[in-house]
């Protein structure tokens, strides 16, 4: 476990690429390997390094990863004024509704004003966490957790959140292990949405 270094970026878009898909590889849905970094993990790393951690894969390679925001209103914020204009040339508003799974993500890239969320106030911090297949099941994810949970409780950060797949019923077992409750929102969508208090690790 270390903190993100920018020779990481590889590392972790690859992570995401084959995480990325109800908790699966999302290559065979996605032919552009750079989009789904693009939303999901490239712009945390850009924009809030020192909430970036990486799972040493015993090479210098990256397992996995957690990433994400002490202030969720803020990270979208910046998203849209800092992250969208570095990536909108290659990946431009749509014209119209999506069509396809990838003009989907597109949307949602020009959308950051979805994470924020009335229900969700009381969690301003948010978090994307994903191992590969062969980093599962072996306590690096509840590692990587009290790491993340530690640098929010240095930062005053009362409470974090999350947004996942619903049908992903692996990955909610393991965030119900790890003590993550469910928070009711009016219109989650494909998501639920789950929080967690931070207190002293």
């Amino acid at each position: 476990m270390r903190p993100f270094h920018p020779s990481d970026r590889d590392g972790v878009a690859d992570v995401c690429v084959r995480t990325a898909h109800n908790g699966g590889d999302s290559r065979r849905v996605y032919g552009d390997r750079q989009l789904m970094p693009t939303l999901f993990a490239d712009p945390y790393c850009h924009l809030e390094p020192e909430l970036a951690f990486v799972l040493d894969d015993g090479s210098g390679g990256v397992g996995g990863y957690v990433l994400g925001t002490a202030d969720t209103e803020r990270f979208a914020r910046d998203f849209r004024d800092l992250w969208i204009p570095r990536v909108a040339d290659r990946y431009p508003p749509l014209s119209g509704p999506p069509g396809t799974p990838t003009q989907e993500m597109i949307g949602l890239l020009h959308r950051p004003e979805r994470m924020v969320l009335a229900e969700l106030e009381a969690y301003p911090a948010h978090l994307h966490i994903d191992l590969l297949p062969a980093r599962q099941r072996r306590g690096h994810g509840r590692q990587l957790l009290d790491t993340f949970r530690t640098a929010l409780h240095m930062r005053g950060v009362p409470a974090v959140h999350l947004g996942m797949v619903t049908v992903n019923t692996g990955a909610r077992a393991f965030y119900d292990r790890l003590g993550f409750h469910e928070i009711p929102v009016a219109d989650p969508g494909a998501l639920t949405y789950l929080g967690l208090a931070i207190d002293p690790r």
